[in-house]
């Protein structure tokens, strides 16, 4: 059963505030308490519909004009609701539309007044007159009743005709986008390039020890540089220097390949004096260190060597190499001997 709130009680909810807005240029002849019929309210959708469905929002109140200033209004109290099925969304909110005279001394007001209301059930609610106190700035108390407007609620229409029950819709999936992707591309391309990077790291390591494993003997390589420098075009006094430092330079390398002691880093006279204690011929260790006291003569004395010394130089580096290298494969040879011996002989216990 809908409850419609009279004047009356309307009255005696009104909040005890007083509202310092202006309010409405009445007759002057109104009596002290008296009730006053208004007109100008007024019930606006706040969603702009051809029909008012449940739920939807409106805004009721009333519109005031030429408000002497000073006048104060009572409105009714809204905590406890407006009217059954009717919900209030919001409470009453006063709107100044238009101020009369100065700014800093107004003469009058514009006003509007109003609530938000909605409702949750279907049907046609004729809303409760708004009911206001009002004191006139002369002291005079009145009543103002406005006019009362009706709404109408709306379910949605089914047309049971053609409706037909479907099921819940699944997921809606969208589309990827490249922001998206970005992070999964930037992970892909990062465990490539860290595969690449250790696939080349491996391969040059590997190339590295297959070219230690195919490595030519030390003997190949000095007599690959010594005949570098076969030609008597190095004999020419301002050629000299390298003639003899790259054959030098050969020779030691060879020695501290086949040797095992580090000849680049020595003098002349400490590798002879580490040769002394080895297996090469008398003859020859002489002969180099001849070799390498005129190569020492002309790389740091400036001196020249004669067209005899720069013919036996090179002769004789390609002659230590071999005679040194034959030597060391016949220790090899006599080695690999012995230990065959050996394991014949435990083959035969």
């Amino acid at each position: 059963m809908k409850k419609m709130l009279s004047c009356a009680a309307i009255l005696a909810l009104c909040l005890p505030v007083a509202f310092p807005v202006p309010v409405s240029g009445q007759d002057a002849a109104v009596k002290p308490g008296e009730t006053i019929e208004m007109t100008g309210s007024f019930l606006e959708p706040l969603q702009k519909r051809d029909s008012a469905l449940i739920a939807d929002q409106f805004r009721y109140g009333f519109h005031l004009k030429d408000v002497p200033a000073g006048t104060r209004f009572m409105l009714p109290d809204l905590s406890k609701g407006l009217m059954d099925s009717v919900d209030v969304v919001s409470p009453w909110l006063v709107d100044t539309v238009k101020v009369h005279g100065s700014r800093k001394s107004p003469s009058a007001y514009d006003i509007d007044v109003s609530m938000v209301l909605t409702s949750f059930e279907e049907g046609r609610r004729d809303l409760v007159p708004l009911a206001v106190g009002r004191s006139g700035p002369d002291g005079r108390v009145d009543t103002l009743v406005f006019d009362p407007q009706s709404i109408e609620f709306f379910t949605m229409p089914v047309d049971t005709a053609t409706y037909r029950i479907h099921d819940i819709k699944g997921q809606i999936r969208y589309p990827l986008t490249f922001a998206e992707l970005l992070p999964y591309v930037a992970l892909v391309w990062g465990i490539a390039i860290v595969a690449i990077l250790v696939w080349i790291l491996l391969s040059r390591k590997k190339a590295a020890s297959e070219e230690a494993a195919y490595k030519d003997p030390p003997y190949v390589v000095a007599l690959r540089k010594l005949d570098h420098f076969r030609s008597n075009k190095y004999w020419a006094p301002e050629k000299q220097k390298a003639y003899y430092s790259g054959i030098t330079d050969a020779l030691r390398e060879y020695i501290a390949a086949r040797f095992g002691f580090d000849a680049m880093e020595m003098t002349t006279a400490e590798i002879f004096g580490r040769l002394r204690h080895t297996d090469v011929p008398a003859d020859l260790y002489e002969e180099m260190k001849t070799l390498f006291e005129t190569a020492d003569y002309v790389k740091f004395a400036k001196a020249f060597a004669s067209d005899e010394e720069n013919a036996v130089a090179l002769p004789s580096a390609v002659r230590f190499v071999t005679t040194t290298y034959q030597s060391q494969l016949a220790e090899e040879e006599a080695k690999a001997a012995a230990s065959a011996g050996d394991n014949a002989k435990g083959g035969e216990k």
